[in-house]
């Protein structure tokens, strides 16, 4: 069971990186808006899009470290 549970934590934040990647190149995901902030030129907004970004990545990435070491 704790094997099942680890790779299901690693799947969750696996899923939140590629659905940012999906996102940039226009398939839906965390990344979206990005793309077309920069056409507009509406750095600010790029800004906040990324920290967003990599805070979600950061946060996701302390929950299933925690999640992997309670079940490990």
């Amino acid at each position: 069971m704790p094997a099942f549970w680890g790779i299901a934590v690693f799947r969750w934040d696996i899923n939140i990186r590629e659905s940012t990647i999906l996102g940039l190149v226009g398939a839906g995901g965390i990344g979206l808006k990005l793309p077309a902030s920069p056409n507009t030129l509406a750095w600010s907004q790029i800004t906040v899009i990324l920290l967003l970004v990599l805070a979600t990545v950061v946060l996701s990435e302390l929950v299933s470290a925690r999640m992997r070491h309670a079940i490990i």
